[in-house]
């Protein structure tokens, strides 16, 4: 029936169309919901029923776990900071993150898809799918405290200057969601500085609680950053009951989403693999110099480091594509990012700053990776 429906007013927005100005909207509803019928109509080809959109989607499905687990996260920090967590339920726990994220998705995508559309009606061009992924992960990866204004600006000028005027989805050189993040912390520093993320006021619920929305707490990486070790068990650490931003705290349901973007051949693994391994040689080696005041394995479970891995630095826009490349491009980010941490006690998360800075390096690398192999090869060839 939908089908139908769609072929029925297609020729509406088709050229010559009453609504002919809209059909950049209408192509990209309908290549949201079907795979496009249309084929090439020169040269070798071949298809696939996967195409950018239905990879979106995955990602998005994959981000679901610790996305419904950060909402929970933003209600069990309030009220066990309220002092009233065992007189709460289950579902007033879910319920208060929920309504405190709902608004930031929802002007991430209006925003975001707003510009989109936009943008795609004044160039006459079909409207790209990447903000499908980025609307959900802008909202994931900063404080609940952030106003919704901020995240407005911050989604504005990702679209606009990392994606849109680099020739959009597929031309950009740095991570869009990446990109609104540094927007905000560096104009932002007060909202996004790590220190204070959780506006614990549950007066929403009827449970006693007199917090003020001023009321902060910091996170495990803030208080590493001003030399004090953190209280939260390794076991909260990998659960995520623990402060942090939206969508970074749950090693557990990142994990959930990893698997996802593995099984369905969407991420490297070489990649993610390797963010790991280059985060853990680095802080087995600030363990030994005794710079950091925890274990080498629990800067793998804090702040954004999981999430990163996960999900932004295996970006196949943004990342390496040559194999060999991944291997390197994942390590040096991992490197990087627990240098960052512990040598500079004024920005204790350093993944988004790592992912960032290898992205400009990531078509250098793969550069370097095609030379070696073509001169492997002209050497093989001339013996």
């Amino acid at each position: 029936m939908l089908r139908k429906y769609l072929d029925k007013i297609k020729p509406t927005f088709s050229q010559g169309g009453k609504l002919h100005f809209f059909g950049s909207v209408f192509e990209g509803i309908e290549t949201f919901l079907y795979v496009p019928s249309t084929t090439s109509q020169s040269g070798t080809n071949i298809h696939d029923a996967i195409d950018a959109k239905r990879i979106m989607s995955i990602v998005v499905i994959a981000l679901l776990p610790a996305l419904l687990f950060g909402m929970y996260n933003v209600g069990y920090q309030n009220f066990l900071a309220a002092g009233t967590l065992f007189e709460a339920s289950w579902w007033e726990v879910f319920l208060y993150g929920f309504l405190k994220v709902l608004p930031k998705i929802l002007v991430s995508y209006i925003v975001g898809l707003a510009i989109e559309f936009a943008w795609a009606q004044f160039k006459k061009e079909e409207i790209q799918e990447g903000f499908l992924v980025s609307g959900i992960i802008i909202p994931m990866i900063i404080p609940i405290n952030c106003p919704l204004w901020i995240l407005a600006l911050a989604v504005a000028f990702s679209v606009i200057f990392v994606k849109e005027i680099f020739g959009g989805t597929g031309m950009n050189i740095f991570n869009v969601a990446l990109g609104a993040r540094a927007f905000m912390f560096f104009s932002y520093p007060a909202v996004m500085s790590g220190d204070s993320v959780w506006v614990a006021n549950s007066t929403i619920f009827n449970l006693g609680n007199n917090l003020p929305d001023s009321f902060t707490e910091a996170t495990p990486l803030a208080s590493i950053g001003s030399g004090h070790i953190p209280t939260e068990s390794l076991s909260d650490m990998v659960i995520g009951l623990i402060p942090g931003s939206i969508g970074e705290t749950s090693v557990i349901a990142i994990g959930i989403g990893a698997i996802i973007l593995l099984y369905t051949g969407v991420a490297s693994w070489k990649t993610m693999l390797s963010v790991f391994v280059g985060g853990s040689l680095m802080a087995i080696l600030f363990s030994f110099s005794e710079s950091t005041p925890i274990p080498w394995y629990e800067h793998l479970f804090l702040g954004g480091f999981c999430f990163g891995a996960v999900f932004m630095a295996t970006d196949p826009v943004t990342s390496c594509r040559t194999e060999t490349g991944k291997y390197i491009y994942g390590f040096l980010i991992g490197v990087i990012a627990i240098i960052v941490r512990v040598k500079n006690p004024g920005y204790p998360e350093g993944m988004m700053l790592a992912i960032l800075l290898m992205n400009m390096f990531a078509p250098l690398i793969d550069y370097c990776v095609v030379q070696r192999n073509i001169s492997l090869r002209a050497k093989r060839l001339s013996k």
